[in-house]
């Protein structure tokens, strides 16, 4: 049975060179090693200087491992919010960090919109301690404009600002010294199999953390700041972590660094571009985000003239395999991956696909 291509939002198509290195890592026996033998240490700094390198990370800034994404909320509100937070939220996921927040506790306070669209006209509380948005909302197909980012910096300088770059990075560019922390998961844009989180913070985060604790509150305990530090300094986790997915990561961002970062953005461009204009010129598609500045170059989304799993049955036979709409948007639209592993050439053969197709 020929391999299907996965288009789909996450998890993905795996990085085009994973199959190698799984090869190599079954004969380095990567999955029996211990998690805190040398070998494993290896790769944990591998992994972390290659992202430093790649997503041009400062030295000041520290790289975490953790179960996924998802967690990170949690140990962001743990670690760096003692009251007051600011969500943006425009999707599912920007919202589901807001609700984290209020269980934990905390008197959040978000700006809303629909899905398609991002939040205008907000204030945010001078007080506020950390500030979240979504690079790209991977629910919505929105990007949210990295140059709004820099002047939410600019006119809030003391606050935390953390940024979901879960289906962003590192095909879309920040400067993420502008901001105090940002984290993603591997299983969209970095090709790889699912559960494993990347969390970046710089030093004014630790900072909060152990003004937090020093006031009494709690921090957690073994994925606490300090804690994660203090092991990540000897190129360790403060866990048994999957050393499997932090050898490939290692791997496949170095491969990334071998194709070069400018060369992956260009490419990431022109996919979106090519998406787009298929979704502008089909009959039966229509765009979900109306404003073409806000348009995601690495979910594409289209409402469809009828039921959307139509579509999808039609170009999973076909070997296509791409993504439902999301929430209340099942149903409704596809949702079509565009990262890092999907060649030019894949993306133009599907474009030229679903031109084809009438429902």
């Amino acid at each position: 049975m020929p391999k299907k291509i996965f288009f789909t939002p996450g998890p993905s198509a795996l990085y085009f060179t994973v199959e190698e290195h799984l090869k190599k890592a079954l004969k380095e026996q990567v999955l029996e090693i211990n998690h805190r033998s040398r070998q494993a240490e290896a790769y944990f700094k591998e992994a972390t200087d290659n992202l430093k390198e790649l997503m041009n990370i400062p030295d000041d800034y520290h790289i975490f491992f953790l179960s996924s994404a998802t967690e990170t909320w949690e140990r962001l509100i743990q670690n760096c919010i003692i009251e007051k937070s600011f969500h943006l939220c425009y999707g599912a996921f920007s919202n589901r960090f807001y609700d984290f927040a209020i269980k934990h506790g905390i008197a959040a306070q978000k700006a809303e919109a629909s899905f398609g669209s991002i939040p205008t006209n907000y204030q945010i509380p001078q007080d506020t301690e950390l500030i979240s948005m979504a690079l790209n909302e991977t629910s919505a197909g929105v990007t949210f404009p990295v140059e709004e980012i820099y002047k939410i910096r600019e006119s809030h300088p003391d606050a935390l600002i953390a940024v979901d770059g879960v289906s962003a990075f590192p095909a879309i560019d920040l400067d993420i010294s502008r901001v105090d922390s940002a984290y993603f998961s591997v299983q969209k844009c970095f090709g790889l199999p699912a559960g494993l989180g990347v969390w970046i913070v710089n030093n004014r985060c630790l900072e909060k953390a152990d003004r937090k604790q020093a006031a009494g509150h709690s921090i957690g305990a073994y994925q606490a700041l300090p804690n994660l530090l203090k092991n990540a300094k000897k190129h360790q986790p403060t866990y048994t972590f999957n050393v499997l997915n932090i050898y490939l990561l290692a791997r496949v961002t170095a491969d990334m660094l071998e194709k070069g970062i400018d060369v992956i953005r260009s490419e990431t461009n022109y996919k979106g571009l090519l998406l787009q204009h298929l979704v502008d010129t089909h009959p039966q598609l229509s765009h979900f985000v109306e404003d073409e500045s806000l348009r995601s170059k690495t979910v594409v989304i289209a409402s469809t003239e009828g039921p959307s799993e139509a579509w999808i049955e039609t170009l999973s036979k076909k070997g296509f395999v791409v993504g439902n709409g999301y929430g209340p948007h099942k149903g409704k639209q596809i949702r079509i991956a565009s990262f890092p592993t999907h060649s030019k050439e894949q993306i133009e053969l599907l474009v030229d696909i679903i031109s084809s197709i009438t429902l």
